[in-house]
């Protein structure tokens, strides 16, 4: 079997594949390229050969397998709490990793039709203490874990592996595109911030909520930039090809008024409209997840909110604290790259199957990097 030199992610948006190829062994080494906007999935298989091609072509290499990010309107978090009693004694990885496994197996049992992509422990409780990473060496007699399960929907997963297995290309992990995207940027921020990272994509809204550097929920709310679309559509009565360009070109919309049937003030204020809806909602959901209500960040980033940037803010009537992230293809494909090397410690890492050769418990998770 040939040593591969990179490792591939392709972000798999509902209007858009990205894909990063990233070097194992010099990090200035980055191949990153993206599919045209999907208004459907007539052409996704086209558009993820040409992608595949792009990343061989620069890599030299064969591509045999890829990492698969995935956002989904029916995507949930899951929170559970397990305890178990000791005699006392040191505490053992093999005590938490049976607490993680028991909890596992109850996702499993209830939520069937949900595949698991992300469990991460917020807490370990030992004796009464809290403590954010379990101490190596610590004598217990209770402990219970605060874990949070991130999961997709089987048959989403399935649906785009189906694409890659037409090109013999397997899948080695899957994770939620939002959530990796929110580890990585929640380092641009202060770790004591109550902040709520909003990802407006197509047809939904990811609200991925961190408290002390803690995630604390996972939502999502089923209106994104389509809705700003089909809102431009309707008012402007162009169809919506042509509204997807005027709200895609937002900046420079002007270009497109050639009659006096709207002005660019009228655009903004369907524009505008809109997005205050998306974020009152956004709003209403993180004062159910976050303890502070009236000092937490919303950082909003996605496909679906780059008609707006910093310099509309005074232009949006909204009372809480906004940023406006600008995302890159090589940064969104990087969020992928940075948690599969493992750089989340919260979390617990998945091994993929065909990589187990080890024992009971580290088929299953594998701790402390």
């Amino acid at each position: 079997m040939n040593i591969k030199n990179f490792e591939t992610y392709f972000d798999c948006g509902f209007s858009k594949i990205r894909a990063g190829a990233f070097s194992k062994n010099k990090s200035s080494e980055v191949f990153h390229t993206e599919s045209i906007f999907l208004v459907d999935h007539i052409d996704l298989n086209s558009e993820i050969e040409k992608l595949i091609t792009s990343i061989e072509k620069n890599t030299n290499e064969y591509i045999e397998e890829v990492n698969l990010m995935i956002d989904s309107l029916e995507m949930l978090s899951i929170g559970v709490s397990v305890s178990k009693k000791l005699d006392g004694s040191k505490l053992k990885q093999d005590d938490v990793q049976f607490l993680i496994q028991q909890a596992k197996q109850q996702i499993i049992e209830y939520y069937k039709d949900q595949n698991i992509v992300h469990i991460i422990v917020n807490n370990y409780k030992i004796d009464n203490n809290d403590h954010t990473f379990l101490p190596a060496e610590i004598n217990c007699n209770l402990i219970s874990l605060d874990i949070l399960f991130i999961c997709i929907p089987n048959k989403i997963v399935k649906y785009y592996k189906k694409s890659f297995h037409k090109l013999d290309i397997s899948i080695n992990q899957v994770v939620c595109s939002s959530y990796v995207k929110s580890v990585n940027y929640k380092e641009n921020f202060f770790p004591n911030d109550d902040i709520a990272f909003v990802d407006v994509g197509f047809n939904k809204t990811s609200i991925i909520c961190y408290t002390k550097n803690k995630i604390t929920s996972l939502s999502v709310l089923p209106v994104g930039g389509n809705h700003i679309t089909k809102d431009i559509s309707k008012l402007l009565k162009v169809d919506l090809k042509k509204a997807e360009n005027i709200k895609l070109e937002f900046d420079n919309s002007q270009s497109y008024i050639i009659n006096d049937d709207f002005s660019l003030d009228f655009l903004q204020k369907i524009v505008f409209a809109r997005t205050e809806e998306i974020l009152e909602l956004c709003a209403k959901n993180i004062k159910l997840n976050l303890t502070i209500l009236d000092k937490f960040k919303m950082v909003l980033m996605g496909e679906g909110s780059k008609i707006l940037d910093n310099q509309y803010k005074d232009k949006i009537s909204f009372s809480n604290d906004i940023d406006f992230l600008e995302e890159t293809t090589e940064a969104i494909c990087q969020s992928g790259f940075k948690l599969g090397m493992g750089l989340n410690k919260s979390e617990v890492l998945i091994i993929p199957k065909k990589q187990i050769k080890k024992g009971f418990f580290e088929k299953l998770f594998h701790f402390f990097r």
